[in-house]
């Protein structure tokens, strides 16, 4: 497998998934500091969780999509024909 893929999956995606956490975490502790009650943490706070982590999964598939082509990208080097 190519370097590049091993470090971003194993560096990069949980770089990723812990800096959503982080996020989640703050955003909570401010509707929290602010007076949100729980009727926020039930809708608004899943729907704008789900956004994120989308966001994060689609922007780490078109981080990784030129490696994965790659890897399964094959190169056939064919015999000359002789005539």
């Amino acid at each position: 497998m190519n370097a590049s893929l091993i470090v971003k999956l194993c560096i990069v995606l949980p770089l990723i998934l812990f800096v959503d956490y982080i996020i989640m975490v703050l955003l909570g502790c401010a509707t929290c500091l602010f007076g949100f009650g729980t009727n926020y943490f039930c809708n608004s706070y899943c729907i704008i969780g789900k956004i994120i982590l989308g966001s994060s999964l689609v922007f780490f598939l078109f981080f990784i999509l030129p490696d994965i082509r790659a890897l399964f990208k094959m190169k056939k080097n064919g015999a000359t024909a002789e005539k």
